[in-house]
């Protein structure tokens, strides 16, 4: 009743009824058992309020920027006069003064970063070189892949950086996916198992893939107007589950593990590249994610490079071509983004639009 007496309230301050005929529309109204359906009200007034930008929550202001260029530029100094273990120290620090007490955005996604990458080069170094497709099977790259997990899952316990838990989570993926590969070896007896069965790493890649992508969808449906670190940890793990389907795809189809040897040779699989991500970006317009179609744009460009290049057209002819190519498909999404994706939505039942950001 609160609900239906405050519209009508501001119907009447409005001048849409006379002065003093609240009050008795509100009891007719009433009488005949009509009433507001405050859910529904919410949600409209969200979606209004909803902006389809997807500006990212580190991008504030060039404030940011120019500490973030300073942080990038004396953590190489440092690296390169000291040694990579100064690195760790120097990252602690940082993060506490600038994350933990300053909060700010962007310099924590490069300090995560630098955090990820100090990370795989001490893994490296402890184990005697970077793991090779040899070894997926082995305790070596198990160790590596266990390494980032659990250095960045207790950078993002102390400093709560959505970056920090979306790296955690793949890198858990990783471990999981060389478990599977490891026991798959250990139960069939054979050292090269990785190697011997290309298929079932295949197999595996994919299923893992997909559960990436799921768990960015759960952190996206938990905040569909995305105004919590929910929404950002999604739109990292949609960044990294994009890239993931489609070389997952690729290498189940019966590709070497290589995209650009791949689209080198006459076959089906460029083809295969272009509806991959064109799929992809069907996927990204009914979540309304722009992160998700971007990073498969780059293998979108190798892809038509491959098939103009089977052509008797010049080697500048087929780059140009790609580049326009390319560039068109992007302005045609990116300034049609919001009439796509209603026509999109438009095609989906009601229960699954209702989950998902507005329209």
């Amino acid at each position: 009743m609160s609900d239906l007496k405050s519209i009508i309230d501001a119907a009447e301050r409005e001048g849409l009824i006379p002065t003093q005929g609240s009050a008795p529309l509100t009891a007719f109204l009433l009488e005949r058992g009509v009433t507001v359906d405050a859910d529904r009200a919410t949600r409209r007034r969200a979606a209004v309020a909803f902006s389809d930008t997807e500006t990212p929550s580190f991008v504030r202001g060039f404030h940011d920027v120019l500490i973030t260029i300073g942080i990038v530029v004396a953590l190489a100094g440092l690296w390169g006069i000291a040694s990579v273990y100064a690195v760790l120290p120097a990252v602690i620090v940082l993060a506490e003064i600038l994350v933990r007490r300053q909060r700010l955005a962007l310099p924590a996604v490069a300090l995560t970063i630098a955090l990820t990458v100090w990370t795989g080069v001490v893994a490296a170094a402890l184990l005697d070189g970077w793991p090779n497709a040899a070894a997926l099977g082995d305790n070596k790259a198990l160790q590596f892949a266990l390494c980032f997990p659990v250095v960045l899952g207790a950078f993002y316990l102390r400093y709560r950086i959505p970056l920090a838990l979306a790296l955690t989570i793949m890198g858990a993926i990783a471990v999981i996916l060389l478990l599977v590969l490891q026991a798959l070896s250990w139960m069939s007896g054979d050292p090269f198992f990785v190697l011997n069965h290309t298929g079932v790493l295949s197999f595996v890649a994919v299923a893992c893939a997909v559960g990436l992508f799921a768990l960015a969808m759960r952190f996206d449906l938990r905040d569909p107007l995305r105004r919590t670190i929910t929404a950002d940890v999604a739109f990292w793990l949609h960044l990294g589950a994009a890239p993931a389907l489609l070389y997952s795809v690729l290498s189940l189809a019966g590709a070497d593990g290589s995209l650009f040897a791949t689209l080198q040779t006459v076959s089906f699989r460029t083809p295969l590249v272009v509806a991959t991500v064109a799929a992809l970006m069907l996927v990204g317009l009914v979540i309304d994610r722009r992160a998700f179609v971007t990073s498969g744009l780059l293998s979108l460009g190798f892809a038509l490079y491959g098939i103009f290049r089977q052509g008797e057209a010049r080697v500048d002819t087929y780059v140009f071509t790609t580049l326009l190519t390319v560039g068109v498909i992007v302005l045609v999404i990116g300034t049609g983004w919001m009439p796509l994706r209603r026509v999109v939505m438009g095609a989906l039942p009601a229960a699954i639009r209702e989950k998902l950001p507005p329209a």
